[in-house]
């Protein structure tokens, strides 16, 4: 059985950043993409970044150049280094986990089969 415990959400002015990391059991963060997605109030689940197999990377627009997603395969653990936070990026982060033969990055929620619980992060102004 496959779970993902997020950690590391919080709150933190405007330009501050933010490191938030999923722990993953039953299954190795290497062996299937990994993508963060992010929900707020009022709107639909948001990809924001994601990591492939063999450690390609992809990330939103609104994201790139602030945020760095990363892997550490003897921690089986995924990251999401998230710099010069805005006010729009005021969500719950959610870590997905792609299913067995997923290794692929998706921006898709519908491609991604397992999902943590979701961590609050507040980005004040």
């Amino acid at each position: 059985q496959v779970q993902l415990v997020e950690s590391g959400g919080g709150l933190v002015q405007a330009g501050g950043s933010l490191r938030l990391s999923c722990a993953a059991s039953g299954r190795t963060v290497s062996s299937a993409a990994m993508g963060w997605f992010r929900q707020a109030p009022g709107k639909d689940r948001a990809f924001v970044s994601a990591i492939n197999w063999i450690g390609g990377t992809a990330y939103a627009d609104s994201v790139k150049g602030r945020f760095t997603i990363s892997r550490d395969n003897a921690k089986n653990t995924v990251t999401l280094q998230m710099n010069s936070l805005k006010p729009e990026d005021t969500a719950v982060y959610f870590c997905a986990s792609r299913g067995k033969f997923g290794r692929s990055w998706s921006i898709y929620v519908h491609d991604y089969e397992h999902w943590g619980q979701g961590t609050q992060v507040t980005v004040s102004s």
